[in-house]
């Protein structure tokens, strides 16, 4: 194999052009297309995408209000559009950063301009650049100091020498700049060739193509064993990294940086010395010919090597982030898109023992009305207390629906309140409903501002009876991250993790909706075009002049201008107010469409709302206009039809069995409903109401091979399970989906 040329030995005469530093701006028709054959789509649908997130427009809004510009794309497409977009445009700005640092060195050919400007990764860019980046004080760098680079061209060249060895060596030897003997002199000269030869991209390529096809190896450091009892699978532990699953290197990671596990790359390190050989050395009988053989291998243990390790890991880490995000981001969806009990006058019940359990009674609406402490458990049990402050609570509020937290104590609970009411013969629904995140909430300042004058457990059980209302609009108020469907979700790139949770609460708050007139400002916040300080404003202004009645009154608010309406309105809903569309997800864009709909039936506009049979009359192509293409006039018809409809599923509720209360009381082949709390990529968490999950593994939610366990499953679905085994030392349930 011969020696690719070295970009840094590269001569100033060999510029492209003089003056200013060469740059290319952006090009946006090649990324379009190249995007476009990424989705399979056409480019043209990708360049309306883009104008549309260069004018400031939101994901949400593009999806439903501009099909026409980008013919149809998904929220899917657009995210990904968006996402390729930044990435393209940082790529370009720092290709142009890149060509102006070696223009200024002077080092830049015409031939490394055109590879840097044919870079299509930031990865491959930053490998050009190695050669030219300012380093630190390397063994290298300190050579060059010293006066040794003329000595490592003639190494590099291999060219037969003018000089015999030792006569060559002697010219370079400098006590005075630390070469004190020609030994010193050849290692320092070996020092910067083998640095040349490791910030050579095809090197640094193969190196790491190697380090993808070898295997990663975990060990328990030495005393650890007892401490990290969790990561024993992982004490004596290897596995290819080409078939490394993303959810086991996160585990061996965590053990890593709890300084649990050891982690060691293993490649054939052989099999790179030979291939680095063969690209470095020209000629057996050059003088320094054994040297250079060692070189080769200092280049590799020392440099190479290690690099190596570093980009693997990254990228396995970078791919694990990814799957890790995109698991908890489905989580997530299903979660908040969980079916909405609805407008009951709700009891929330957050479960305690020695402190009792707080019950607090919401209305219709989810305003607070009052809050009352029990003791239905030990220590402190007082049973007939309890009972009198329950049926109190039930009948002096009219109740229909007992929400209780799945924490300590939550089963006890549950039974209790079911005692109550079949003693009673009360035809009360009573729900068990997740607290995850509910503490962090309780005490954050959204909580704080809510409700000022009471206690942290008072505002738990609140949000506990408020997510069985709507368990949407409650979760909007909680870090995503505290909410618990995810994967490895502490131990991923934060930045990234954000980014599309924030996404996942934004698609879902637009698709279902908010009420203008009740929505809290954490609600808010997630409609498209608003954010905080607006929905802070939307609030405010709503306290004070009372019930907005159109959409239009939101131009009133000082600071929310004709972008931020046009971005939102679509998903505001105002019910009973002076214009019925505006309770639709007709956008007032496109009232003047259904005017002249309703003229042409010589209707009024409110006559064809929530009317399909008159709906239905309608041609598409008859309103068809160079204002309102095809997809707006059926999405218009099809809001008429159905308006502001709810896309979250009917309420249901899971049962769980009575007198199973601990895992305790489990045994194998039980047959139980419960409630999936997590998927992930190796199966689906399960509340089986035992205070632990029980895992279903992958191989056991089908009968069939499954892929991925979120095309089975989903977060909130109620499934019937058999149990396979209980590990009561590791508090681990085994069980089998039953189909």
């Amino acid at each position: 194999m011969s020696q690719p040329p070295d970009p840094a030995a590269s001569s100033p005469a060999t510029q492209p052009s003089a003056g200013d530093p060469p740059q290319q701006p952006f090009n946006v028709r090649t990324f379009c297309s190249e995007t476009a054959g990424l989705l399979q789509v056409a480019p043209g649908q990708v360049e309306g995408a883009v104008k549309l997130f260069d004018d400031g427009n939101t994901i949400p809004f593009i999806a439903r209000y501009r099909k026409e510009q980008t013919s149809g794309l998904d929220e899917r497409q657009l995210r990904h559009i968006e996402d390729a977009l930044e990435k393209a445009r940082e790529l370009a700005n720092r290709r142009n950063s890149i060509l102006k640092s070696i223009f200024e060195q002077g080092r830049l050919t015409a031939a490394l301009q055109q590879q840097i400007l044919q870079c299509r990764d930031q990865r491959s860019l930053e490998e050009l650049y190695l050669p030219f980046r300012p380093k630190k004080r390397t063994r290298a760098a300190m050579a060059k100091e010293r006066g040794l680079q003329p000595l490592a061209d003639i190494l590099l060249a291999q060219q037969p020498l003018q000089l015999q060895p030792a006569a060559l060596l002697a010219r370079f030897v400098n006590p005075a700049q630390g070469v004190p003997d020609e030994a010193a002199a050849l290692h320092g000269a070996c020092d910067i060739l083998a640095e040349t030869w490791a910030d050579q991209p095809a090197h640094r390529r193969m190196a790491a193509e190697l380090a993808a096809r070898g295997e990663l190896i975990s060990s328990v450091k030495k005393g650890r064993e007892e401490e990290g009892a969790r990561f024993a699978g992982y004490f004596s532990f290897r596995e290819r990294i080409a078939s490394m699953p993303s959810h086991r290197f996160l585990a061996m990671q965590r053990g890593a940086e709890e300084g649990i596990l050891k982690l060691q790359l293993e490649l054939d390190e052989q099999q790179a010395c030979r291939r680095l050989a063969d690209s470095v050395l020209k000629d057996p009988r050059f003088a320094f010919h054994r040297q250079l053989q060692d070189t080769v291998v200092d280049c590799f243990d020392r440099l190479l090597k290690p690099a190596a390790e570093s980009t693997v890991l990254q990228q396995l880490r970078e791919k694990a982030d990814a799957e890790a995000v995109a698991v908890f981001a489905r989580n997530l969806h299903d979660l908040l898109m969980a079916a909405p009990a609805g407008q009951h006058v709700t009891i929330g019940v957050d479960p305690g023992y020695r402190t009792g359990c707080k019950l607090a009674v919401v209305d219709r609406t989810g305003r607070f009305l009052t809050s009352e402490t029990i003791y239905p458990t030990p220590p402190r049990e007082d049973l007939q207390h309890a009972e009198n402050v329950l049926l109190k609570l039930i009948h002096q509020h009219h109740v229909s629906l007992i929400a209780v937290g799945n924490g300590t104590a939550s089963r006890e609970t549950d039974r209790f309140v079911a005692d109550v009411l079949k003693r009673h013969n009360l035809s009360i629904t009573h729900v068990t409903v997740s607290e995850a995140g509910a503490s962090v909430y309780s005490a954050s300042e959204t909580a704080i501002a809510e409700y000022p004058d009471l206690d942290v457990t008072i505002r738990g059980a609140i949000s506990i009876a408020h997510r069985l209302q709507d368990p949407l609009a409650e979760l909007v108020k909680i870090d995503p991250r505290s909410i618990g469907v995810g994967q490895y979700q502490h131990d991923v790139d934060q930045t990234l993790l954000k980014k599309a949770l924030d996404r996942e609460v934004e698609s879902c708050v637009n698709a279902v909706g908010v009420d203008l007139n009740t929505a809290s400002v954490p609600l808010l916040t997630h409609v498209a075009g608003i954010g905080p300080v607006l929905a802070r404003k939307i609030v405010a202004w709503r306290d004070e002049h009372g019930a907005f009645l159109s959409r239009r009154d939101l131009l009133k608010i000082p600071r929310l201008g004709q972008k931020a309406f046009q971005q939102a309105a679509g998903f505001l809903r105002i019910r009973e107010g002076s214009e019925p569309l505006d309770a639709s997800a007709v956008h007032p864009e496109q009232y003047s469409l259904v005017q002249h709909m309703a003229r042409h039936l010589q209707l009024q506009p409110a006559g064809l709302i929530g009317n399909p049979q008159i709906t239905s009359q309608i041609r598409p192509e008859d309103f068809i206009s160079s204002e309102f293409g095809e997809f707006t006039v059926r999405d218009v018809l099809q809001e008429l039809a159905r308006p502001g409809r709810d896309p979250r599923s009917e309420f249901r509720t899971a049962r769980f069995a009575d007198g199973i209360s601990e895992i305790e009381h489990l045994q194998p082949g039980m047959e139980l409903e419960g409630i999936v709390t997590n998927v992930t990529k190796f199966g689906a968490f399960v509340d089986i109401g035992v205070h632990q999950d029980g895992l279903i593994h992958i191989s056991q939610l089908a009968d069939h091979f499954v892929r991925d366990p979120a095309e089975i499953v989903s977060a909130g679905q109620i499934v019937a399970v058999t149990v396979l085994e209980i590990d009561l030392n590791r508090r681990r349930i085994a069980l089998r989906r039953r189909r």
